[in-house]
């Protein structure tokens, strides 16, 4: 029965930022970490980002061959006996702990059809899969227009496959983006050769496994076509994994509930990363955020918080992404319902974007401006109110 004073259970960003901020105010004391892939933590933008620009594989690996850091890797965590301070996995593994960490992440939502021959794009086996169907094949559906999507679907593009993109909205990412920098991103990726489907849902999948041919259902019509490829993407959207935490008792509401020094309703269990609800004080609603910002800060804060630190987790956290050879930043709510102001030094090219509610700051998108991401969070943290007069020029287009 392994014994550790403080146990992981997750393998990803923030699982090997928590060791890190464990190692910041406790030298000495064992750490293990329960992981369900059989790989050591890596990073996870390069799979849609630079590994499909020629960045090698090996830089994706993180460092968390700390001292005293014991890796179970290829097993899952079934059962949290929490009073009793163990977790059995699912080879029977019995691991005993001081404090516990649940960084246990999220799964892919799934389509009803397709199964296996579905690549729902987000480890590193899923990206090795697609690169490996990549070399031989020519073209690929990609299902979903948010983040993933795009960002696949991009990729995809550039290493000159031909792509479908079928997304429900009427534009790549309209439920982040205003109307019109959504039109233009999706006016874009059709210039760049990418077939869209928008306004479509795939409503089923037939052929041959090498070969599947989509049913892709358009609103305006109601009509079906069928779309044959060489493989098959979907990114539409995740769910965190907080069944072991449910099942022990823990507060769960979209996510693990955790206070601002990331402690769950007990004590002596944490969580972090995608699956951990928080409040963030800024925007004075709770959140859970599936971004690298996100699980390397949460992950590092919880580390030192385990390790008996007083932390307050107030970060605001940002995101970022490539779409061809535009790119943004943003930090706080993303929402295109909120009223929104665009300050363009170039339309749709370079601006600045500002999300509001009730006449303040809610969110900031900076399109292809860059380092402006902590002048940001200073805006967003202002009281207001702010008209649209007001806010232009406020930073830097």
């Amino acid at each position: 029965m392994p014994n550790s004073k403080y146990l992981i259970v997750g393998g990803g960003m923030t699982a090997d930022a928590a060791i890190h901020g464990i190692r910041e105010s406790d030298r000495g004391g064992s750490i293990a970490l329960i992981g369900a892939e059989t790989h050591p933590p890596y990073n996870r933008p390069p799979l849609s980002k630079g590994l499909w620009k020629g960045k090698p594989l090996e830089s994706i690996w993180r460092k968390s061959d700390e001292p005293g850091v014991t890796l179970h890797l290829g097993r899952r965590a079934k059962l949290l006996e929490a009073p009793d301070k163990r977790v059995i996995d699912d080879q029977g593994g019995v691991h005993t702990f001081e404090r516990l960490l649940l960084a246990t992440g999220s799964t892919p939502r799934r389509l009803s059809f397709g199964a296996e021959q579905v690549i729902y794009f987000r480890t590193l086996g899923d990206y090795e899969r697609l690169r490996a169907l990549s070399e031989t094949g020519r073209r690929f559906a990609v299902i979903g227009g948010g983040f993933i999507g795009s960002e696949v679907a991009a990729a995809l593009a550039k290493n000159r496959k031909q792509v479908v993109l079928a997304l429900p909205a009427e534009a790549i990412c309209g439920r982040v983006f205003p109307a019109e920098p959504a039109r233009s991103v999706t006016d874009l990726y059709r210039k760049k050769g990418v077939e869209i489907f928008a306004g479509a849902s795939v409503v089923g999948m037939e052929g041959r496994p090498e070969q599947p041919t989509l049913k892709i259902r358009l609103a305006q019509t109601g009509k079906d076509q069928d779309v044959a490829v060489d493989g098959v993407v979907a990114g539409i959207g995740v769910q965190p994994n907080v069944e072991l935490a449910q099942a022990a008792g823990l507060k769960v509401d979209n996510g693990i509930r955790v206070d601002a020094s990331l402690r769950t309703s007990r004590p002596e269990i944490y969580a972090a990363g995608d699956v951990a609800s928080f409040h963030n004080p800024v925007l004075d609603q709770w959140m859970r955020v599936e971004h690298e910002d996100n699980a390397n800060t949460m992950g590092r804060m919880a580390g030192r918080s385990m390790a008996g630190e007083a932390v307050s987790y107030d970060h605001l956290p940002s995101f970022y992404s490539d779409l061809f050879e535009m790119g943004y930043e943003a930090v706080g709510e993303l929402d295109a319902r909120l009223e929104t102001v665009a300050d363009w030094k170039e339309p749709f090219r370079e601006g600045v974007v500002y999300y509001l509610r009730a006449g303040r700051v809610r969110g900031v998108l900076l399109w292809n401006v860059w380092d402006q991401v902590e002048a940001a969070r200073r805006l967003i943290a202002e009281p207001g109110p702010f008209k649209a007069a007001d806010i232009k020029g406020r930073l830097p287009a």
